[in-house]
């Protein structure tokens, strides 16, 4: 049941303009213009090098924060949710083919964005294990706050909110623009971001072959573990 759920979740997101457009058209988009057009320093080295990394963050965001939150609050509107809930399937399950959706979506957009990043020049480095993981505890970071903001706010103001944090995170999360260009005091705090933490190890493990980022790794745990904590505390079905 949750494989057919699932595999259900993955054709509706694929079919879906804004979800494309958030997942696959704007990432792809930003890493090629960015990549040619020189009109952000990125610092030594090539754009593409510094860039992809905090773009694999942004694809991972735009499904797991964004996409998610948006599908998942319209469906709590229209009663989907509520009649899902009295089938057979039951809500850890309905909540489980959601996830395996979200991590077959990502995978399509890594497999995307790299197979383009490596037409642009990309030389990677650094421990798959460390991606991997990065990925991962970012998916869990923004699945929660997806459906946290999903389960307690009307679908309106979730599409709104969603797209607004989207945007801002897309500017002062470390994505393109590098942490470093603003001042000391909102540089601590915008580290501590979950897509700052996620593209930073990235990029850390990426672009510069470092090892493990636990700093990094850890910011990205806490906000899991709150974020699906709180989600299934005040998630409302109805």
């Amino acid at each position: 049941m949750i494989a057919a759920q699932a595999a259900l979740e993955t054709r509706m997101l694929l079919r879906n303009g804004e979800q494309l457009l958030l997942t696959v058209v704007i990432p792809t988009l930003l890493l090629v213009l960015f990549s040619a057009v020189d009109i952000v320093d990125t610092g030594a080295g090539r754009a593409v090098d510094f860039l992809t990394p905090g773009i694999l963050a942004l694809a991972v965001m735009s499904t797991a924060f964004t996409g998610q939150a948006i599908a998942t609050g319209f469906e709590r509107r229209y009663g989907v949710l509520k009649r899902l809930a009295a089938s057979p399937l039951p809500r850890w399950g309905l909540m489980a083919s959601k996830t395996a959706s979200v991590l077959v979506t990502e995978l399509l957009q890594v497999l995307l964005l790299t197979a383009i990043a490596f037409s642009l020049g990309w030389s990677p480095h650094g421990s798959p294990l460390a991606v991997l993981l990065l990925l991962i505890l970012g998916t869990a970071a923004f699945s929660g706050l997806g459906l946290l903001m999903a389960g307690t706010l009307k679908a309106e103001a979730t599409l709104a909110a969603a797209n607004l944090v989207f945007l801002l995170l897309l500017v002062g999360g470390g994505v393109i623009v590098p942490l470093d260009k603003f001042p000391d005091a909102a540089q601590d705090v915008l580290g501590l971001l979950p897509i700052s933490a996620l593209s930073d190890g990235l990029r850390d493990v990426l672009q510069h072959g470092a090892g493990m980022p636990w700093g990094d790794l850890g910011i990205l745990a806490v906000w899991g573990v709150v974020g699906l904590v709180a989600a299934g505390k005040f998630f409302r079905w109805e």
